[in-house]
């Protein structure tokens, strides 16, 4: 396996990563749920918050770091 292979898959497991640890956070607005009170049932901790926020930028930072060295070609095409 070439080492831009390896990169790709772990540029793929990086977005989808950062796909699902956005999803996952809390709504930052009450939306419809506000008029009602009930936005206040789904209150999730500080330091899970705090965990999502550092997963979710560190995934974009390798996925932003790999999508530059791939699309750049600094390493040379695939199969060599």
């Amino acid at each position: 396996m070439a080492l831009t292979e390896i990169l790709g898959i772990v540029w793929t497991v990086s977005a989808v990563g950062m796909v699902i640890v956005i999803l996952l956070h809390s709504p930052k607005g009450d939306g419809i749920g506000g008029i009602g009170g009930q936005a206040q049932l789904f209150n999730s901790s500080k330091s899970a918050e705090t965990a999502l926020n550092r997963a979710a930028w560190l995934l974009f930072i390798i996925f932003i770091g790999l999508t530059t060295i791939l699309s750049a070609g600094w390493l040379g095409t695939p199969g060599q």
